[in-house]
C-alpha cells in the first residue's frame, strides 16, 4: 500500500477529512503531529514532532521513512507547510520550495515579493513594536488594516480609520502575538492600505506550475471591518466574466511570484472594478470544515484530489454538479457556551445538508480579533447560488446561541 505523510497541527480541522480521503483511495496516511495524547488515533499513533524544532522533527520523519517509504508529503495548515516543504526536500519528493511556502505564511515577506515583481499590491509597511510607534505612522493614508505577520483566519486583523484607532489596534495586536516564538513575528506588525470592494475566495490546485481552478466563492456579507470574520462562502460565483478573469490572472501571477508549483492553493482577493488584488494566499486547502461542501464528479472531494495529485496522478477536474455554500457560524459574544438552540428546526430548512457545532457546551467562546476558531458550520446545496444563500440565512436565523458571562479570577 502506498504511504503519504500528512504534516498537521494536532487540532487541525482537516486531519479527519484527509484520513477519510486516504481510506477512499486505499492509501496509507501517516500523520506527523505534536500530540501523543490526542484522542485522534492517527495523531496519537503517528510521528511525534515538534513544530518549534525542525532538526528533531526532520530526523524523526527520516527515521519513519525507512518503515513507510513515503510516496508523497502534504501539509494541512499554514503552520505545517514550512516543515512539510523541508521534509519533502530532504526525501526528494515533489513539493514547493521551503522559501516559497514561507511566503504563504508570512504576510510581510509576501507583500515585498509581490511589489518587487510588479504584481499589484496595496501600499504597506512593517511597524516594529520595539521602536516609537507614532514616528512609524507618519504619512500613513487611512483607512488601513493592521495585521500580524503570520496568523490566519482573520485573527488579529483590524481596520483603523485614523491614527488613534491605529494605535489602539497595534496595542491590541501586540497582546495577541506576544506568545509567538519567532521574534520577528512577535515584534513586527503589518499595516496595509484598506481595499474597498467585493471580497472573494479562490480554491485551486497546482501541478508542475499549472494552476487549475476548483472554485471561486462569493462572500455576500460585506467585509468592511473593524474585524473581518468569515461567514458565507457560496459557489459558483455570480461575478461577471471579466471579474472572474481578473481573479484568475491575479492568483496565477501570485503563484508565479511566490514560486509555487505544486499542491492546493487558497487565496483571498478584493475586486476593484476590473482589477483584482490579492489579500493573502495559502498553500493549503480551504479552512475549517468548509471543504465538505465541494464534491466533484462521482463524489470526489478536495482532499482526494490533493492526495491523487501528490501521488503524481492528477485528474481532470469536473464542474460541481450543483451550487453549494457554507456559513461559518459567527461567535456572537465572549463567554461560556451554554447551548445552541434551534438546530433541529434549522436542519428542516430546504437545501440544508448539515449543521455542525464545533465548540462543546461549557467551553469559552472568544470572538475576533483575539479568537481563532469558529462556533460551527451550516452547509447547503441547491440548484442556484441564490437558493443556497437564502437557505443558509434562514437556517442561521433559527439558531439561538446561549452564552453565559465568563468571570476570570486573578490570583493574588
Amino acid at each position: 500500500m502506498r504511504s503519504i505523510l500528512l504534516v498537521a497541527p494536532h487540532n487541525s480541522y482537516r486531519i479527519h477529512a484527509y484520513i477519510e480521503a486516504a481510506s477512499h483511495l486505499n492509501v496509507e496516511l501517516v500523520v506527523a503531529s505534536q500530540s501523543e495524547y490526542s484522542l485522534v488515533s492517527a495523531v496519537a499513533d503517528g510521528i511525534q514532532i515538534d513544530f518549534n524544532n525542525d532538526a528533531t522533527s526532520l530526523e524523526r520523519i527520516l527515521s519513519a521513512n525507512q518503515t513507510y517509504h513515503f510516496k508523497a508529503i502534504i501539509a494541512s495548515d499554514d503552520g505545517s507547510v514550512r516543515l512539510a516543504a523541508k521534509a519533502a526536500q530532504m526525501l526528494g519528493l515533489s513539493f514547493n520550495d521551503p522559501a516559497s511556502v514561507e511566503l504563504t505564511r508570512r504576510k510581510d515577506l509576501a507583500r515585498i515579493r509581490l511589489k518587487t515583481l510588479g504584481v499589484p499590491t496595496p501600499d504597506f509597511r512593517v511597524v516594529s513594536l520595539l521602536k516609537g510607534i507614532p514616528a512609524q505612522l507618519q504619512n500613513l493614508q487611512y483607512p488601513v488594516v493592521v495585521k500580524p505577520l503570520a496568523m490566519s483566519g482573520s485573527r488579529g486583523v483590524i481596520r483603523a480609520n485614523n491614527q488613534q484607532e491605529c494605535l489602539s489596534a497595534l496595542s491590541r495586536v501586540e497582546k495577541i502575538i506576544a506568545h509567538l516564538d519567532d521574534p520577528d513575528e512577535r515584534q513586527g506588525v503589518l499595516i496595509e492600505a484598506y481595499l474597498s470592494g467585493k471580497e472573494v475566495a479562490y480554491e485551486g490546485l497546482l501541478h508542475q506550475g499549472e494552476l487549475k481552478q476548483l472554485a471561486v466563492f462569493d462572500k455576500p456579507e460585506p467585509m468592511e471591518g473593524p474585524f473581518f470574520e468569515e461567514s458565507y462562502y457560496i459557489t459558483p460565483t455570480r461575478l461577471k466574466g471579466n471579474e472572474q478573469k481578473a481573479i484568475t490572472v491575479c492568483v496565477t501571477q501570485a503563484c508565479e511570484a511566490y514560486g509555487l508549483r505544486e499542491g492546493p492553493v487558497h487565496a483571498e482577493l478584493r475586486l476593484d472594478g476590473d482589477s483584482a488584488f490579492l489579500i493573502e494566499m495559502a498553500s493549503r486547502t480551504i479552512g475549517g470544515d468548509c471543504s465538505n461542501m465541494l464534491k466533484f464528479g462521482l463524489n470526489i472531494g478536495v482532499e482526494e484530489l490533493v492526495l491523487l495529485q501528490a501521488l503524481g496522478q492528477p485528474v481532470d477536474i469536473p464542474e460541481l454538479s450543483n451550487s453549494a455554500g457554507v456559513l461559518m457560524i459567527p461567535i456572537p459574544s465572549q463567554g461560556i457556551l451554554r447551548r445552541v438552540e434551534g438546530i433541529a428546526q434549522a436542519k428542516k430548512i430546504p437545501h440544508i445538508t448539515d449543521i455542525g457545532i464545533s465548540v462543546r457546551e461549557g467551553y469559552e467562546l472568544v470572538p475576533l480579533p483575539e479568537g481563532s476558531s469558529y462556533l460551527g458550520f451550516i452547509f447547503a446545496k441547491a440548484a442556484t447560488p441564490l437558493l443556497v444563500e437564502e437557505a443558509l440565512r434562514a437556517a442561521h436565523a433559527c439558531l439561538k446561541i446561549v452564552v453565559l458571562p465568563a468571570f476570570k479570577i486573578k490570583a493574588q
